[in-house]
């Protein structure tokens, strides 16, 4: 199934947690430069995707994270610096907007266990900040990278555990409670890394996508080499996403057009999906849904689909 969103271009897409025929779609006008942004919610129906709620704001939207407390609510990454909090039951605008970031934010992310509410925001101002959306101001901020943050995540195992990955050429570990230093710095590729995710399988695995072409997945608690290098595409890694469904799994879009899927034993793509015109900047497993992904680009389409390959894993 396939959905134009018309005039613009398509950052992240996110499965919500909660209903197997929903997701969102971050997106921008003019390719993030300039103009606006729109999250969309768009619902699999037999009549194909139907948008069902579509949010405007005045700057471009690059990333997008479902809240784990909340069916209806979402937060997304601002152009202009901003943490914007989104309620799909309330149409008429953001219930919140955060704006303490100095430039565009690129990657958000709601934290993974459930007695935890909060959200963690990585910027073009090398910083990273935790937020709880329940308060007014962000409860801590992480400094130490050295270019731009292009992504953080959350640990699916260790509570108040996340990673980042940046222009810098690192990987970090960071512990929520002690802001001030990274617990592990990893000089993970010789170019930007774009994109990390952990294992959702073994909680000292995390994997890390780069401008160099290349995945590769880490030991946090011996980093001195990759456990396993991936290799495959043409251009930038932007973005990867490991199986809920199988340890050895995962999932990459990339600036040479493709979506790849991957086994970590292997060192060569299962399966090259070309059906895009343009950068693929967003991709998500569907959790209710084995086997089925959705991803958007910058050829302002979005697209929901079933892969064997990724089933090969499922047991």
């Amino acid at each position: 199934m396939s959905l134009q969103i018309k005039g613009r271009h398509g950052y992240s897409v996110e499965f919500s947690p909660y209903f197997q025929h929903r997701f969102a779609c971050a997106s921008s006008q003019y390719y993030g430069i300039a103009g606006n942004g729109t999250l969309f919610i768009i619902d699999q129906t037999p009549n194909g995707l139907v948008p069902t709620v579509v949010f405007d704001w005045n700057d471009g939207l690059f990333d997008v994270t479902w809240a784990e407390n909340n069916e209806n609510v979402l937060v997304t990454a601002s152009g202009d610096g901003g943490i914007v909090v989104w309620d799909a039951s309330q149409p008429r605008g953001p219930i919140k907007a955060y704006k303490e970031h100095t430039k565009e934010v690129y990657s958000v992310h709601w934290s993974q266990t459930r007695n935890e509410n909060f959200v963690l925001s990585g910027s073009w101002d090398k910083l990273i900040k935790l937020w709880d959306i329940g308060q007014t101001q962000s409860l801590a901020t992480f400094s130490g990278h050295e270019y731009i943050v292009y992504s953080v995540r959350w640990s699916p195992h260790i509570p108040g555990c996340f990673a980042s990955a940046s222009g810098d050429q690192t990987l970090r570990i960071w512990d929520v409670r002690k802001p001030e230093f990274p617990l592990n710095v990893i000089p993970a590729h010789n170019a930007e890394i774009l994109t990390c995710d952990w294992s959702k399988y073994d909680q000292n695995i995390v994997f890390t996508g780069s401008v160099d072409c290349s995945i590769k997945g880490w030991d946090i608690r011996n980093s001195r080499g990759p456990i396993c290098e991936l290799r495959g595409h043409q251009y930038a890694v932007r973005r990867i996403k490991t199986s809920p469904f199988s340890k050895d799994l995962l999932l990459s879009c990339s600036y040479d057009f493709t979506v790849r899927t991957w086994e970590i034993t292997h060192s060569a793509p299962l399966e090259t999906i070309e059906h895009h015109t343009e950068f693929v900047y967003g991709i998500d497993h569907n959790l209710h849904n084995p086997g089925q992904i959705v991803d958007c680009g910058w050829d302002e389409m979005v697209k929901v689909y079933n892969t064997k390959s990724l089933l090969s894993g499922v047991r």
